[in-house]
């Protein structure tokens, strides 16, 4: 295709797993396990949420903000992946490529936000716990929120810039899903301009960790001056769930952005495997985290569970 021609006419080719095509249902069949997981836990942590008022609090509906986001994720990836692990077709246009790009790259964003949001919801309620309740407050909670879809949406400039780009090179894309990164390498023309659009957005998202670590440095402070050894142990315990999520979410997100920028002597193996544990080990793992390890969560959890089963003498 030559560098004039439109853009919306092309039609990208997404691959599954470099050498191992003939077992692509195979491997479906986890895949497929992974999103039930992740569909069924995280909906599930959305309707404990809703049933039981005891946990409309700023820290519980930042959790389903959380589970929202990760169902995002999981959803934006599904329609492909099934495509090309069972189906064994990966042939995408270039419209439907870029709606892709943009709800993955925005979901992980707003979990990105999401995740500082908890560590602020986490800094207050160990070291400011008398100003907890008036500041964050319902309405603050809901326009955090806001705030989160509304920064989602700065990655619109960023489709609209990849619009503009010819496609003149091979149009194999290396995952089962679109990705920024992937696209613009296949671009024939400089995409200086999208590269450092994208760059700036990964500063934001730096920035989020940055400020996550300083609110974890507050919190470790403030705990080490607290007398009781149980006191501490307890506040500590709030936020392991909360540690455990930055962890699962920034480790491979960071692991990714290095091997597409330096590993280009890196196996296609090693791509494809960083950016599948990018994107489908957070939505899997959270909840069962999450569910593990708090206990507000988990004995709604059993309730709801023995309400669901009508066994005897429960869920009254």
């Amino acid at each position: 295709m030559s560098p004039g021609n439109s853009s919306h006419a092309l039609a990208f080719l997404l691959t599954g797993i470099p050498g191992m095509a003939r077992f692509h249902r195979w491997v479906f069949f986890p895949c497929c396990l992974m999103y039930l997981i992740a569909m069924l836990g995280n909906g599930t942590i959305l309707l404990i949420v809703r049933v039981n008022r005891r946990l409309h609090q700023p820290m519980y509906y930042f959790l389903s903000m959380l589970a929202t986001t990760d169902l995002g994720l999981t959803l934006s990836t599904l329609p492909t992946v099934l495509r090309v692990f069972w189906f064994g077709t990966g042939e995408i246009s270039f419209p439907v490529c870029l709606t892709q790009m943009f709800c993955i790259h925005a979901f992980s964003f707003m979990e990105s936000s999401v995740l500082l949001a908890m560590a602020f919801d986490r800094y207050m309620a160990i070291c400011c716990p008398l100003r907890y309740s008036s500041i964050l407050t319902s309405a603050r909670v809901a326009k955090i929120g806001l705030g989160m879809v509304c920064r989602s949406l700065t990655l619109l400039p960023l489709i609209c810039l990849l619009t503009q780009l010819p496609f003149c090179r091979s149009h194999v894309l290396s995952h089962s899903y679109c990705l920024h990164q992937d696209m613009i390498q296949l671009a024939c023309t400089d995409s200086t301009l999208n590269s450092m659009y994208g760059l700036t957005l990964v500063l934001f998202v730096i920035l989020d960790s940055v400020l996550i670590i300083l609110s974890y440095t507050m919190i470790i402070k403030a705990v080490v001056g607290i007398t009781s050894r149980e006191e501490q142990a307890k506040a500590l315990n709030t936020c392991i769930s909360h540690f455990c999520a930055v962890l699962i979410f920034y480790v491979p997100m960071v692991g990714l952005s290095i091997i597409h920028r330096y590993g280009k002597n890196a196996t296609p193996f090693g791509h494809v495997l960083m950016a599948n544990i990018y994107l489908f080990v957070p939505p899997v793992l959270n909840p069962i985290i999450y569910s593990l390890k708090n206990k507000p969560i988990r004995k709604s959890l059993l309730r709801l569970l023995c309400q669901r089963l009508a066994w005897p003498g429960h869920g009254q």
